[in-house]
């Protein structure tokens, strides 16, 4: 059996354990508290040398870290990944634009403000995450406005990676009523089968 080495409050490990549960494939996750240093240990370190998670266990023994590169390890030859080649190239496009234009910035302030506590520490801080996570979701409604999902007008790994932060970005300070097609757009990840919350287990 698959393990996840995960921490529940991860938008990172949300978007694994989602796909995972989509995809009917069964796993035992391993809850680490990041915030202990559990993943800091030599234990968990000979693992994953960088010391994060999510990290996908195999049942060969063999490890693999990155959300969305574990995302595209699992989806390959499933409904979650296009077989086209023009539309696979679209959906990694999308997951690299999640991890380099999206994540920084509305994650990294959900976890000072949500996870951390900290939100008058990290308030200069917080307030330069505010334009360029902004800029993020702007990209992503204009894209919205024409299409229902992000690649091929149908529900894919690009959707799972993007949905993970963006719907719980207003724990990050963001405000999203000022963008109507992500929200229609969460409610259609929502209604997905099989979907679960980024509480559940």
């Amino acid at each position: 059996m698959l393990r996840l080495y995960d921490f529940l409050p991860s938008g990172n490990g949300y978007k694994v354990r989602l796909l995972l549960t989509q995809l009917g494939i069964p796993f035992e996750r391993i809850e680490l508290n990041i915030l202990k240093g559990e993943t800091r240990t030599p234990e968990f370190l000979s693992k994953n040398s960088n010391g994060r998670i999510p990290l996908l266990e195999t049942e060969a023994g063999e490890f693999l870290s990155e959300s969305n590169a574990i995302l595209f390890y699992l989806s390959e030859g499933t409904e979650f990944f296009p077989n086209e080649r023009w539309e696979r190239a679209k959906v990694l496009q999308w997951l690299f634009f999640e991890q380099y234009s999206h994540e920084p910035y509305i994650a990294t302030s959900r976890f000072w403000i949500a996870e951390l506590g900290k939100a008058e520490e990290y308030r200069e801080a917080l307030n330069q995450k505010r334009e360029p996570g902004y800029a993020a979701l702007k990209v992503m409604e204009k894209h919205l406005m024409n299409h229902q999902f992000f690649v091929g007008e149908r529900y894919t790994i690009a959707d799972i990676a993007l949905f993970a932060y963006t719907h719980v970005a207003d724990e990050g300070g963001f405000d999203l009523t000022g963008f109507p097609c992500i929200l229609a757009w969460l409610e259609r990840v929502k209604a997905q089968p099989k979907h679960i919350s980024i509480t559940q287990t």
